[in-house]
């Protein structure tokens, strides 16, 4: 795994803008142009995310901008009529944050990610404070893996953890982060587990396996079929 992005960790940006809670709404906007980011964190005075300041919490301002938005609307989008009105980021966030740790897998973020439906989550430690931030390009990243380097823990972390070191029979090739098993393996009950493993590997992106049985020998047991 030397050098393997596999934690948000590995992949996420420690160089964040950030937002204090009397943040003004056109300061907010100039950020958000500057930095070229759709979304910002922001914290309270001893770092601690306290929420999330996105596109989507400031367009209220611009839809709502006439005043006119009628007893039903009113009623069923009270809280961005409210936000029409904000004008600092305690206002214009969305609180609690959504958070994720450093030590969470690019799964986990990923996960998150699309419960949330949200492009970047901050970064927080146990504590609280802002580590970083980590984007959906970020956990991409590990797509980027050499070839070489993914068949070389497909071989060692999977092949040989699971069938013994003698698999000379076993080969493991990868083009485009796609993983090829091909070969005879004795425990065919194993063949499973190597191909979930393998797809589990960072910077994988399929799985195709043709590993078979050993061949069977008749004259030493007569009752099976010859190969």
């Amino acid at each position: 795994m030397n050098g393997t992005p596999t934690l948000v960790n590995d992949v996420m940006t420690r160089r964040v803008v950030a937002l204090k809670r009397g943040a003004a709404f056109k300061d907010i906007v100039k950020a958000m142009r500057e930095w070229r980011v759709s979304a910002l964190p922001v914290l309270d005075d001893a770092g601690h995310v306290v929420g999330v300041v996105s596109e989507a919490d400031l367009l209220p301002k611009e839809e709502y901008r006439e005043g006119d938005v009628g007893r039903y609307g009113q009623v069923q989008n009270l809280a961005e009529v409210r936000k029409a009105d904000a004008v600092t980021a305690a206002e214009l966030m969305t609180a609690p944050a959504v958070t994720v740790a450093p030590d969470a897998t690019l799964a986990h973020a990923a996960r998150v990610m699309a419960r949330h439906k949200v492009k970047r989550l901050p970064v927080a430690g146990p504590d609280g404070v802002l580590k970083g931030i980590v984007s959906r390009s970020d956990l991409l990243k590990v797509f980027l893996r050499d070839d070489r380097a993914i068949a070389e823990e497909v071989r060692s972390e999977v092949v040989e953890r699971i069938f013994g070191t003698h698999t000379e029979t076993i080969r493991v090739g990868v083009q485009d982060g796609v993983v090829t098993l091909a070969g005879r393996v004795h425990q065919t009950a194993l063949i499973p587990l190597a191909t979930r493993l393998s797809r589990a590997v960072a910077g994988v992106v399929d799985v195709r396996c043709a590993l078979i049985g050993a061949p069977r020998h008749p004259d030493l047991d007569p009752d099976l079929p010859g190969a």
